[in-house]
């Protein structure tokens, strides 16, 4: 693994169980690293899908990739409120100045309003048999979802107001393509 610290500049890249590449983001700015997670942040960043698109992110996000937890969480910053994108997915490696994870298709979107959806279950299902996962990789996906919900529904870690503004403040602080909000 990378020496990583504070203020580099790495890619993402998401893979699917079988080791394809499922998505790149082209950099995000590691704003705090410790023994348990890494937190990252971006701006209008581009982002390659595995069909060859390319799109642009619209608003500052604030990025939790975990050591030991299956999921990562992604809080967008919009001008209605902020919005979390949650991947099920493989505790992440560091390569190459790269961050990488497989992702297990089930997302959680959770809205500025407090409701949120689980996402993708067809998909999942889908890959599942296509890709052949494991019994213990079925298990660990959907443990891990459970807990992703009870951390969200007790406003713990990234879901804390508190907790997430400080790393947005570090991010503002840090960049200059971000304006505060």
């Amino acid at each position: 693994m990378d020496n990583v610290k504070k203020g580099d500049v790495l890619k993402i890249q998401c893979y699917k169980h079988n080791g394809q590449i499922y998505r790149n983001w082209d950099e995000t700015l590691v704003v705090e690293v410790n023994d348990d997670y890494i937190v990252c942040a971006n701006n209008r960043v581009k982002v390659t899908e595995i069909d060859g698109r390319k799109w642009t992110t619209k608003e500052p996000a604030i990025l939790f990739f975990y050591k030991n937890k299956w999921f990562n969480i992604i809080s967008q910053f919009k001008k209605n409120g902020i919005y979390y994108y949650c991947n099920i997915a493989s505790p992440y490696v560091i390569e190459d100045n790269t961050i990488k994870y497989i992702d297990y298709d089930l997302d959680l979107r959770v809205f500025p309003d407090g409701t949120f959806r689980v996402l993708d279950k067809g998909e999942y299902e889908y890959h599942k048999e296509k890709m052949h996962y494991s019994d213990e990789i079925d298990k660990i996906v959907n443990v891990e979802l459970n807990n992703l919900i009870n951390i969200y529904k007790e406003k713990q870690g990234p879901f804390n107001y508190d907790y997430l503004k400080k790393y947005y403040n570090k991010y503002i602080s840090m960049s200059k393509k971000v304006e505060k909000i």
